[in-house]
């Protein structure tokens, strides 16, 4: 006979065994349930769309919802209250397509795409949707990203308006670009610093508030080291900071710089990429990316520069809040430079055929 310390080693393995069945199949249920709910109401607000068509925009239209959705009240409950029903239609007015929806539906939650159909712009509805797929964001998460502004923010908002469209719809989870993950400006307020602080200030706020700091730069990245050493020809450097990045597979040399940027560190950071990609790059990843850290921003230099366009992104740090509209601001003048240089090189090209 098994002596009673056996039985209840064997009956711990057991219960740990099907407490891990009972677990996995209760967020499998939790799944089915929230995709069958939210593709009834996408049906509901679709089948609407089709029946009343323009009509459901009229008075009388409203006044025929109005009704229905009391009398669905009194039948199924407070889920098909006159707002819920519109919000039912607004969703379905959105997302036309049945079968991408019940796709999107296994991951997003209903409350999901009522905050994303608030977002008028559909670009920028595009990507909330898809980071919040790739990063499994919470509806919480999800709100947060909208009020700090993380669209106007991303490097990819100043590309043309189809390059971000035909980006955002080849991202998933194992493929995602570095102009979605990089971002034109990072908030640092939670450092405290205010009046004059130097570069090594501003390095220890940032290992002191490591977790805040990874927050900020954005999910899955990973610190490696604080001050790397880069011997080159008898000449030791120092890379402020070194991260990896798990999707983009890279590791992300990052250098902390007071003021405006500067043309010359472009050419010291591609020093330091060279390195890494020598002497620390795996076989198995992808060549690092740097990442230069300005207390001031200027635009122009990085746009003439095309920097963004290279392994190397250049950001400005804020280490006090700003309204939103300097972030509308900020991203309008990026755009009308980046515009700007797309027609100078298109004026090139065409002188370069006509002198052909």
């Amino acid at each position: 006979m098994k002596s009673s310390t056996n039985i209840t080693e064997s009956s711990n393995r057991l219960l740990q065994g099907i407490e891990t069945l009972i677990e996995h199949t209760g967020r499998q249920v939790a799944v089915y349930l929230n995709s069958t709910i939210s593709c009834l109401y996408w049906s509901i607000g679709n089948y609407i769309l089709i029946e009343l068509q323009y009509e459901m925009y009229s008075r009388q239209g409203q006044q025929i919802l109005a009704t229905l959705s009391q009398t669905l009240t009194k039948k199924f409950g407070k889920g098909y209250t006159y707002s819920g029903i519109n919000r039912m239609i607004k969703v379905a007015n959105a997302y036309r397509d049945g079968e991408k929806f019940a796709t999107l539906s296994r991951t997003l939650s209903w409350s999901h795409f009522i905050e994303l159909v608030s977002i008028e712009d559909s670009t920028k509805r595009l990507f909330y949707q898809q980071m919040s797929v790739v990063e499994n964001w919470s509806i919480r998460t999800l709100r947060q990203k909208q009020d700090s502004m993380l669209f106007e923010r991303t490097l990819i908002a100043a590309k043309p308006e189809d390059e971000i469209i035909k980006t955002l719809q080849t991202t998933t989870k194992t493929n995602i670009s570095p102009d979605l993950v990089f971002k034109n400006s990072y908030i640092l307020d939670f450092f405290g610093l205010t009046g004059y602080y130097s570069e090594k200030d501003l390095e220890d706020a940032i290992l002191h508030n490591l977790e805040q700091f990874i927050m900020e730069l954005g999910q899955d990245f990973a610190f490696v080291e604080r001050q790397k050493r880069i011997p080159i020809d008898s000449v030791d450097y120092s890379l402020d900071l070194l991260f990896f990045h798990r999707k983009l597979n890279r590791l992300v040399a990052i250098d902390l710089k007071l003021g405006k940027f500067q043309p010359q560190y472009k050419g010291q950071m591609e020093l330091y990429l060279k390195y890494l990609q020598k002497h620390d790059k795996q076989p198995h990843e992808e060549n690092p990316i740097g990442l230069l850290l300005c207390s001031e921003g200027n635009t122009e230099h990085i746009e003439y520069l095309m920097l963004d366009e290279k392994n190397i992104k250049v950001a400005q740090y804020l280490t006090v809040l700003p309204d939103k509209q300097w972030f509308i601001d900020k991203l309008n003048r990026s755009i009308a430079i980046a515009q700007e240089n797309v027609k100078t090189s298109n004026r090139e090209n065409n002188l370069a055929e006509i002198e052909k």
